[in-house]
C-alpha cells in the first residue's frame, strides 16, 4: 500500500493540499469509531470535489503533557499513516505538538491552522474534540466559527457497539487483558506491532526455534505471554508464535518480543517487520530448565498453528 503524503507543521502545507476536508483527531488505532469519521467527512471531500485531509498530533498530546505515561500507543506513524490511507484519506498533518503548538489558543487553532494552513472547507470532528491551550475550544465553539467564517462543520456522534462507545482506550484494555481477538473486532482490523529486526542472544537457534527479535519502541504493550501471529515477509503474510515478555527463565528483566516463523530461514536482521496478533495462547510462565523450555515452545508452536489454521 502506497504512503500518502505526510506534514509535520500547518505552515508548510503545500497549496494542493489546501481547501479540503479536514478529519480532526488523534486516531490512534484508526479503529471503527475512527473509520465513520474518515468515511463521513470523505463523503463531504467527494461531494465538494475537494481532498479528504487528516489532522493529527505527533507526539500524541498525552505523551507530551505526561511524559512518564509508559507506552500506549496503539499506532505509530507509519502504521498510522498507511491505515488513514487504506481507509480513503489522501494527506497527513501530523502536526508537530510541542510546547509552541500546545500554547495556540483556540481562536488562533481555528484561524491559523485550520483557515490559513489548511484553507479548511468544511471539518469532521467527534462529538468530543477539543482543542486549543488549557482546551479551550470544544465543538460548540467550532460551530459557531464556522457558521461565523464560512467553513462547515459536521460533529460526530458516538459510534457504538452494543451500547459500548469505540474508543481508543477500550481497545488498550483488551490489549493488557490478552484479548487480542476482542481487540481486532474493535479496530476493525488486526492489531500490529511494527519494528526492526534486532540483534538478540540468538538463544532460540540453538534450541530449534530461531526468532526474530522486533523493537517494541512506544508500542502499548499487550499482556505477557504467547501469541498466535502472523508476520509480513516480503509481502506475504506468515504463520508465526510470538513470546512478549521479560523471559523469566533466563533471568531476564528487559522486555523482549520474539516472533519464531514457521517454515523460514531467511535472515531478517535489520529489516522493518510488521506482526499481527490473532490469538492469545498462554500467559508468561517460568521453567526449570531449558529441556521444559523446550518442549513447551514445540507445543506452543502446534497451538499457534492449530489457531491459525
Amino acid at each position: 500500500m502506497s504512503l500518502i503524503p505526510a506534514f509535520d507543521d500547518w505552515r508548510e502545507m503545500p497549496a494542493a493540499w489546501q481547501g479540503g476536508v479536514v478529519a480532526l483527531g488523534n486516531f490512534d488505532g484508526v479503529h471503527r469509531g475512527h473509520q465513520a469519521l474518515i468515511a463521513e467527512a470523505g463523503r463531504h471531500a467527494q461531494a465538494l470535489g475537494v481532498p479528504l485531509v487528516v489532522l493529527t498530533f505527533e507526539p500524541h498530546p498525552r505523551g507530551f503533557f505526561v511524559p512518564d505515561t509508559g507506552p500506549f500507543r496503539l499506532t505509530l506513524p507509519p502504521a498510522k499513516r498507511r491505515l488513514l490511507a487504506h481507509y480513503g484519506v489522501q494527506a497527513v498533518l501530523a502536526q508537530r505538538f510541542d510546547a509552541a503548538f500546545a500554547a495556540l489558543s483556540a481562536d488562533a487553532f481555528i484561524g491559523d491552522v485550520l483557515l490559513k494552513g489548511l484553507g479548511a472547507r468544511h471539518v469532521v470532528c467527534g462529538y468530543d474534540f477539543t482543542f486549543g491551550a488549557r482546551r479551550g475550544g470544544n465543538v460548540e465553539r467550532l460551530r459557531a466559527e464556522g457558521a461565523a467564517r464560512g467553513f462547515g462543520v459536521t460533529v460526530l456522534e458516538p459510534v457504538m457497539r452494543e451500547g459500548e462507545i469505540y474508543s481508543s482506550t477500550r481497545i488498550r484494555e483488551a490489549l493488557r487483558a490478552g484479548m487480542a481477538k476482542e481487540a481486532a473486532e474493535l479496530l476493525g482490523h488486526p492489531w500490529e506491532i511494527e519494528g526492526t529486526v534486532e540483534l538478540g542472544d540468538q538463544r532460540g537457534r540453538t534450541i530449534g526455534f530461531p526468532t526474530a527479535n522486533v523493537a517494541l519502541g512506544e508500542h502499548l504493550r499487550p499482556r505477557f505471554g504467547v501469541y498466535a501471529v502472523r508476520a509480513l515477509v516480503d509481502g506475504e503474510w506468515r504463520n508465526a508464535v510470538a513470546n512478549l515478555g521479560k523471559r523469566p527463565t533466563f533471568g531476564k528483566l528487559q522486555e523482549n518480543f520474539e516472533v519464531h516463523l514457521f517454515d523460514f530461514a531467511g535472515d531478517l536482521y535489520g529489516q522493518m517487520l510488521r506482526v499481527a496478533l490473532v490469538d492469545f495462547i498462554r500467559p508468561e510462565m517460568k521453567f526449570a530448565g531449558l529441556d521444559a523450555l523446550t518442549a513447551q515452545i514445540a507445543g506452543d508452536g502446534e497451538a499457534a498453528r492449530a489457531k491459525l489454521a
